[in-house]
């Protein structure tokens, strides 16, 4: 079978992070992206739930955003300058 060589830029402490947990489960880094490549054209989308790490759209985050338009809609807010530091 020929081969192709894939390249990324990741950052160095997820890839050690990656490193060690493939590695703990008996694998590499290079047979987690063959699975992952394999298994996106087998099942002809993204083979796992992409979850947002970080709070954004978290229920709490979007009823303090909802509660920040409704007063941006009742001209009850103020205006800030962003300051440099």
């Amino acid at each position: 079978m020929k081969t192709a060589v894939v390249q990324t830029r990741v950052d160095a402490a997820l890839k050690h992070d990656a490193d060690a947990f493939f590695e703990s489960i008996g694998m590499d880094t290079t047979t987690a992206i063959r699975i992952f490549l394999k298994q996106t054209l087998i099942q002809h989308k993204i083979p796992f739930e992409i979850i947002q790490d970080g709070s954004f759209y978290s229920e709490k985050n979007m009823k303090a955003l909802e509660h920040s338009k409704k007063q941006m809609e009742n001209g009850q807010h103020s205006i800030h300058e962003l300051v440099e530091i």
